[in-house]
C-alpha cells in the first residue's frame, strides 16, 4: 500500500499496518492539531485510569510512537509497548530508545497467559479486524483481576453537538490533514471509521462478552471519546460471560 492510498473499512491488516507506516513520522503533531489539542488531556486521562504502581506490569497496546507509554514508565511499571505498525515503531525507538518497544498483532500477541496487571489501547481497538476477538486476546495476557483500559473514539451524547462534530469529521477534518498529515487520505479513512464504531453502550457490551467484569465508561470531550475500564474475570474462561455487565460511570 502506498502513502497515498488508504484502508478501506474492511480493515485488512496489512493495508491497516502499511496505512500508519505512512503517517509515522508525523503522527503525533498531526494528532495534536486534528483534535485542537484535546489529544493530550485524554492521554492524561488514560494514565489516570490505567494508575500504574510501580513494578506492575503494563501492556500498552497500538502504543503507535511510544508517546502514551511514557506516563507508564513515569510511574515506576515495567511497560511494553507494543505495535504491529514497524513504521511506527521505528519511530518511536528514535524518540524513546529506552522504551521497550515490540512488534504484535493484537488478535495473536506474544506474550504468555496473565503476563500484565494492566492492557491499554487507545485509539487502536478500532482498526483491528476482529474486535471481539481481540478483547479476549487482551484478557488472556492480563491476570485473574488485572485491568483493561480503552480509550476510543465514540459518538457525542448531545445530539446538536453530534451534528457538528459529524460535519467537522466529515468535511473540516479532512482540509486539516492535508496541511499537516504525510498521509491525508489516512484521516478520511479515520474520519469514516469513527462515524462507523458502535457507541459507548454497545462497546461496553463488546468488552463484558469478551471475558471481562465491572465494565464501566466516562464520556471525554462530550463524547467525542470514551474511556471504558473493566477488570479480567476470576474464571480462567475469557469466553462464554453470561449477559452484558456496564455502567457509565
Amino acid at each position: 500500500m502506498t502513502g497515498g492510498t488508504r484502508a478501506d473499512l474492511g480493515k485488512a491488516p496489512q493495508d491497516v499496518a502499511a496505512m500508519f507506516d505512512g503517517v509515522a513520522e508525523r503522527y503525533d503533531l498531526t494528532n495534536d492539531v486534528l483534535s485542537l489539542g484535546q489529544a493530550r488531556l485524554w492521554r492524561r486521562a488514560v494514565a489516570r485510569a490505567v494508575d500504574a504502581r510501580p513494578d506492575e506490569r503494563v501492556l500498552d497496546l497500538a502504543a503507535g510512537t511510544g508517546s502514551s507509554s511514557l506516563p507508564f514508565v513515569a510511574a515506576g511499571a515495567d511497560v511494553v509497548a507494543c505495535d504491529f505498525s514497524i513504521g511506527m515503531l521505528r519511530v518511536g525507538r528514535r524518540a524513546h530508545p529506552r522504551l521497550r518497544m515490540l512488534a504484535g498483532d493484537a488478535l495473536a500477541l506474544p506474550f504468555r497467559d496473565g503476563a500484565f496487571d494492566t492492557v491499554t489501547i487507545s485509539f487502536g481497538l478500532r482498526n483491528v479486524h476482529d474486535v471481539c476477538a481481540a478483547l479476549t486476546e487482551m484478557a488472556r495476557v492480563t491476570r485473574p483481576g488485572g485491568r483493561l483500559v480503552v480509550c476510543e473514539f465514540s459518538h457525542p451524547t448531545w445530539r446538536p453537538f453530534r451534528t457538528v462534530y459529524s460535519g467537522y469529521l466529515m468535511s473540516a477534518l479532512p482540509k486539516v490533514a492535508r496541511r499537516v498529515s504525510s498521509n491525508p487520505e489516512a484521516y478520511v479513512y479515520l474520519a469514516e471509521s469513527i462515524q462507523a464504531w458502535p457507541d459507548q453502550s454497545r462497546l461496553a457490551d463488546r468488552i463484558a462478552s469478551a471475558g471481562w467484569s465491572d465494565v464501566a465508561w466516562s464520556d471525554l470531550s462530550y463524547g467525542i471519546v470514551a474511556l471504558h475500564r473493566a477488570r479480567r474475570t476470576a474464571d480462567d474462561s475469557a469466553k462464554g460471560v453470561s449477559g452484558p455487565r456496564s455502567r457509565q460511570g
